[in-house]
């Protein structure tokens, strides 16, 4: 296949390595935005007189808007391609972090609306980031490899946790607030400059030799995913019907709603149940949260690795995707066990433990890769990650609820862990055999 704009050497190139880090920093950037606001919520909380509720609702404004914007945002990746529209993703969602850093500036009733705007237009920002993610791991690495590439930079959240968690802990304690979002927001301006200058699709890249392409092609990447097509307007609405009717899509859709429960909770509600319910001050509690977020981010990186090499001793894709899921919703259940002591210790080991569970068991953006039909691979990862974020509304409203109402966080853990059961229940029961979709084809 000659490429004009790909190398001639003989020698294989390791372009899509280069690909995988891009987007696991970025990755872990995106989450360190979502997650500013809760490292920041007590002292936010304290200037602008916040209650628990009414910081669960400014939490869910960025769950509403990534919400309704994931399959608006699906459509755009597939019709505009991965690169394009990231790079606009990248910058917006870097813009509306930095201008929270300003809210203060305001009288408390317009500090708290901003607030709320400035959250919501983020999640309407970051909404095609993972997707895009799934999009670029389907087009620059082969099957063999896609497991493992998905769980790194899926495994990005749970290391964004445990670098940015204390950094940003410590700009609160030494900085103010404001300072999280102004710093934050700057590092995005310039990754952005990179993504732009340095990243391609496979065909368009300057780096990546025909040797590479050809590997990734063969071995079952879809290198011309973002080829422009005639007349392609984007994927038209039967197909959608068409996913929400398959009880395998079903199952992977609805276990990953369960599964971010989990996420949401450490992303939103952990640092404050740490401080208000164990008491830790927000500089130690920068510290102990990433903890868990280490483990989780190796558990991340091992439920992926596990599962290929499962694939790779002869067993079936659906034993080497569901038994990594199995155990590690298993070990994520067990954060309920904290509401039976009153040790920091034992506390954040049992936090510890659920957090490598519940990276060791996301392995859905790796089965989306599996099973999502060719035509729509942007579509499809945009309902899974419309099913996944209604826990972004779902579980920081109704965690606040829980604890304003009990005076405490023991319900909420309990919610939480169930969430991890019934997420794994979702794979053992209702997904059955994991394989690529097929579509039936919609006439033009």
């Amino acid at each position: 296949m000659a490429i004009e704009s790909t190398l001639d050497g003989k020698g294989r190139t390791h372009v899509r390595y280069v690909v995988l880090l891009f987007i696991f920093i970025i990755t872990a950037v995106n989450y360190a935005d979502r997650v500013t606001l809760s490292i920041a919520g007590t002292a936010v909380s304290h200037d602008l007189g916040l209650d628990v509720v009414n910081l669960g609702m400014i939490f869910s404004s960025f769950g509403i808007a990534y919400l309704l914007m994931q399959i608006p945002g699906g459509w755009l990746l597939d019709r505009f391609g991965s690169i394009k529209v990231y790079s606009y993703s990248l910058f917006f969602w870097s813009l509306f972090t930095l201008l929270q850093g300003f809210v203060g500036a305001l009288s408390v009733p317009m500090a708290v609306f901003s607030l709320f705007m400035l959250q919501f237009l983020l999640g309407f920002a970051e909404a095609p980031a993972f997707p895009a993610n799934a999009r670029i791991v389907a087009a620059w690495f082969p099957a063999r490899e896609r497991a493992t590439a998905s769980s790194i930079f899926n495994a990005a959240q749970y290391f964004s946790l445990a670098i940015f968690s204390p950094f940003l802990g410590w700009l609160v304690y030494a900085w103010s607030w404001k300072h999280v979002f102004t710093v934050m927001g700057i590092i995005g301006f310039i990754l952005t400059f990179l993504w732009i200058k340095f990243v391609h699709n496979p065909f368009e890249s300057p780096y990546a030799s025909r040797s590479e392409l050809d590997y990734i092609e063969q071995g079952g990447g879809v290198v011309n995913m973002d080829s422009k097509k005639a007349a392609d307007t984007g994927p038209k609405w039967n197909y959608v019907k068409q996913l929400l009717t398959s009880r395998m899509m079903l199952g992977i859709f609805f276990g990953q709603y369960f599964l971010n429960t989990i996420t949401w909770f450490f992303l939103t509600w952990f640092p404050i149940y740490l401080v208000q319910e164990k008491g830790m001050s927000i500089l130690k509690v920068g510290i102990i949260a990433s903890i868990p977020a280490l483990c989780g981010f190796v558990g991340g990186i091992s439920g992926g690795v596990v599962s290929d090499f499962l694939l790779k001793r002869g067993c079936s894709l659906t034993f080497a995707r569901k038994a990594p899921i199995v155990f590690g919703m298993l070990l994520a259940s067990s954060m309920i066990l904290c509401n039976y002591t009153d040790n920091t210790v034992l506390v954040v080991a049992l936090m510890a433990l659920a957090f490598f569970g519940k990276g060791f068991g996301a392995l859905g953006w790796p089965v989306i890769a599996d099973t999502a039909p060719k035509e729509v691979i942007g579509l499809c990862g945009a309902i899974f990650n419309v099913f996944g974020n209604i826990a972004s509304i779902v579980t920081p409203l109704l965690i606040g609820f829980l604890v304003k109402n009990l005076h405490s966080f023991n319900s909420a853990l309990i919610f939480v862990g169930c969430s991890a059961i019934m997420s794994m229940l979702c794979y053992l029961l209702v997904v059955g055999k994991i394989q690529r979709l097929e579509l039936k084809k919609v006439p033009a």
